[in-house]
């Protein structure tokens, strides 16, 4: 999954153009970052401060450098500005090889490997995990870590906890559970592995305020001395053994997530194109597994919010499909409720809305991330999307702002129609990359009923004052 290709075609100088142009039309808001070093994930920590036209707010990035400097977990603050704040001709006039003077890096922790995957623990959103080139899951408290110079030769940060139980490098599947301080993994192995982060005796899951220094708790755990790929800086680490190890898959486990409700109930999807529904507390083999869930590998999923039975996949076969937990299997073979057909090249994250239940993102190696409603599809009537030839059903959105790969993105719970983004496209902006945050105007996705009725008070002021 790691070679996951080039998906931008011929025409995305074209595509950008066009979408520049109209960036004033269609966004309330968008911050455009060129990157030093590609970024393969982005997540957003807490929020730290309101303030009258915007807010400010923990993001988390990683840095994938070429050797020449250490590989780094970015802590960086951001000031989103509210709706309805950003004037339309600010929001246009950015410059593509600049950074953003909304975004400022706050801490850097030099990572021992690259940093694929990061996740923030619900619980306490200033521990994260980090998944990198390692059988090894990192657990790092990013407030007390010290912040460190990302030079030739300097050694590495030292992870807070590290949990261990893989057999083989587990890269890209990683999640945390809503409801209990779980993290679960999926890697090379074809092993989906569980731990509790309470397992060990520390302050890290516990209320912020009142967090020990890196490592100073004690555990009654065994030391780490091969954390992250053999590098022995991280060896007086902590560690901790898996709750449960699940073996279904038949292929490299590359994305996880927990059901909502249940840090019992978790999903994991493949390179086998399966999709398999665990249950911890029924033992260790799977609960309900689809075999062929797509005609191709799976490289992401993720399980509603707001209804625990609708399930989302993407996967190399271009397609994003929702499955009803009810009823996923037809004859062994996968049943969706619908499959979404909006990308050109192999989906690579998919994630719901925090805000709206029939909301969710998918990002694809075209360069395109589509924001779909399920809900529309069927009506006759559908918003902006609708409008557009062969436009799939269920799509009313098309961020077409990265020339490359979009590899990860992640909505704001803090701002809900707020979305970070990054891609790959170093060679099209002559960085390392494009990291952008960014939010829809809201006439897009309000009632129609609420947009007519502005419409028409707009209407009315201008005739008054024309008249």
């Amino acid at each position: 999954m790691k070679e996951r290709g080039k998906g931008a075609g011929r025409s995305v100088d074209e595509r950008y153009t066009q979408w520049k142009s109209l960036v004033p039309v269609l966004y309330d808001w968008l911050a455009n970052h060129n990157l030093v070093w590609p970024s393969l994930s982005c997540r957003w920590g807490p929020q730290l401060e309101q303030a009258t036209y915007k807010n400010r707010q923990r993001l988390y990035l990683s840095e994938q450098t070429d050797g020449s400097v250490p590989n780094t977990l970015v802590i960086a603050n951001v000031e989103v500005v509210k709706p309805r704040v950003a004037a339309a001709e600010h929001i246009s006039q950015f410059n593509e090889e600049a950074r953003s003077p909304f975004v400022k890096k706050f801490k850097t922790i030099i990572h021992p490997g690259e940093v694929n995957r990061i996740r923030e623990l619900p619980q306490n959103s200033k521990i994260v995990a980090t998944h990198t080139d390692s059988p090894d899951v990192l657990i790092w408290d990013v407030e007390t870590q010290p912040n460190r110079h990302a030079v030739l030769g300097a050694s590495t940060s030292r992870p807070d906890l590290i949990l261990t139980g893989h057999k083989d490098n587990a890269e890209f599947a990683l999640a945390m559970s809503p409801t209990e301080p779980f993290v679960l993994s999926g890697g090379k192995d074809r092993y989906v592995v569980l731990w509790s982060i309470q397992d060990h005796i520390s302050t890290l899951a516990a209320d912020p305020g009142s967090a020990k220094s890196p490592g100073s708790a004690g555990t009654n755990n065994k030391q780490s001395s091969k954390a992250a790929g053999g590098n022995d800086k991280t060896g007086d680490s902590p560690s901790i053994e898996p709750r449960g190890v699940y073996l279904g898959h038949g292929d490299t486990v590359e994305d996880v997530t927990f059901c909502p409700s249940s840090a019992q109930e978790f999903c994991s999807v493949g390179d086998d194109s399966c999709l398999i529904l665990w249950d911890a507390r029924t033992g260790s083999s799977p609960a309900i597994k689809v075999e062929k869930a797509h005609h191709a590998d799976l490289h992401c999923v993720d399980w509603n919010p707001h209804d625990v039975n609708l399930i989302l996949t993407g996967s190399a076969d271009n397609t994003v499909r929702m499955f009803d937990r009810r009823n996923l299997t037809s004859g062994g073979v996968g049943s969706p409720v619908h499959t979404f057909e909006g990308h050109n090249a192999a989906v690579l994250c998919v994630q719901w809305s925090p805000d709206k239940s029939s909301v969710f993102g998918s990002s694809a190696e075209d360069g395109i991330l589509n924001i779909w409603d399920h809900e529309k599809i069927g009506r006759k009537i559908e918003t902006v999307g609708s409008k557009v030839p062969n436009s799939p059903p269920g799509l009313f959105f098309r961020h077409a702002g990265h020339r490359d790969k979009v590899v990860d993105f992640h909505w704001n719970s803090s701002d809900p129609w707020t979305i970070v983004s990054v891609s790959d496209d170093g060679e099209s902006t002559g960085g390392g990359g494009t990291l952008q945050i960014w939010r829809m105007i809201d006439l897009i996705y309000r009632p129609e009923e609420e947009v007519l009725a502005e419409l028409d008070k707009f209407k009315s002021h201008i005739l008054s004052c024309t008249s």
